[in-house]
């Protein structure tokens, strides 16, 4: 039969397991005057988009010829300090770059990303003999940021950790940002932003898509690219698609 017995435990301190919530910031060059420059360009405008939150930097998808290159860690971490992010960790560097990063500090790992190695997204031909690891992403859960009023020119909204509801026209020049799905339950003419921290399974929705840009997990497509006719001024939803092509945004109308 089963026995308990009385255990003992430290006074002074407690170990235990915990889930944290990265982001991990793939790098594609270690120039970082340009990283600097970009990330001016998409989150100047946004100041409070990241509230201290803590980031892997994955170098799994340098180019080649970078890829035994130096990067200066502690400049790294300066830049992403400016915008309320905290480097922990990196991950998947040739041996120089991680001895770097271990050197100034950081953990130095692949698992913190959950894989062993580092692929790009699971390829829709790969054979599902086992499921794929989940993309480190903040988790998005129930319940919905709902906004009753038209969003104007100018105005901009964030869901952050939710999906974001829209009942009334999104005008051109406003921006809707979230970390979930976007629904747009009437014209949606400015800016849709889903999946703002990395998760490639968020969609877009409209009643009337019409918009000057739509993103998914960062791959973003501008008006200045016609939609299908099929598409443009129909209810539509936006999702992404990534195969051995790269990342396509795929646009389909809603049928009544």
């Amino acid at each position: 039969m089963p026995v308990a017995v009385a255990g003992r435990s430290p006074t002074t301190f407690e170990i235990k397991s915990a889930h944290l919530p990265l982001l991990a910031l793939r790098l594609k060059t270690t120039d970082l005057q340009a990283l600097d420059a970009e990330l001016d360009k998409y989150y100047g405008d946004k100041p409070d988009f990241f509230s201290g939150d803590a980031v892997v930097v994955d170098l799994s998808a340098l180019p080649a010829d970078e890829q035994d290159r130096s990067l200066d860690f502690p400049a790294l971490a300066q830049l992403l300090t400016r915008r309320h992010l905290c480097l922990m960790a990196a991950s998947d560097g040739s041996a120089g770059q991680m001895a770097a990063a271990q050197e100034f500090g950081l953990a130095a790992t692949s698992d913190i990303l959950g894989r062993q190695a580092a692929p790009e997204r699971p390829q829709a031909a790969a054979p599902a003999a086992q499921p794929a690891a989940p993309e480190p992403v903040l988790g998005v859960p129930p319940g919905a940021v709902v906004l009753d009023q038209p969003v104007r020119s100018g105005q901009q909204f964030y869901a952050r950790g939710r999906d974001l509801v829209v009942m009334a026209p999104v005008n051109a020049g406003a921006e809707l940002i979230a970390d979930g799905h976007i629904h747009v339950y009437a014209a949606l003419r400015g800016r849709a932003i889903a999946g703002a921290r990395g998760w490639s399974e968020a969609r877009i929705f409209a009643v009337m898509m019409q918009p000057q840009l739509v993103s998914i997990a960062g791959v973003y497509r501008t008006g200045e690219e016609p939609l299908p006719d099929s598409v443009w001024g129909a209810a539509a939803s936006v999702t992404l698609l990534s195969d051995q092509t790269g990342d396509k945004l795929v646009f389909r109308p809603i049928s009544s």
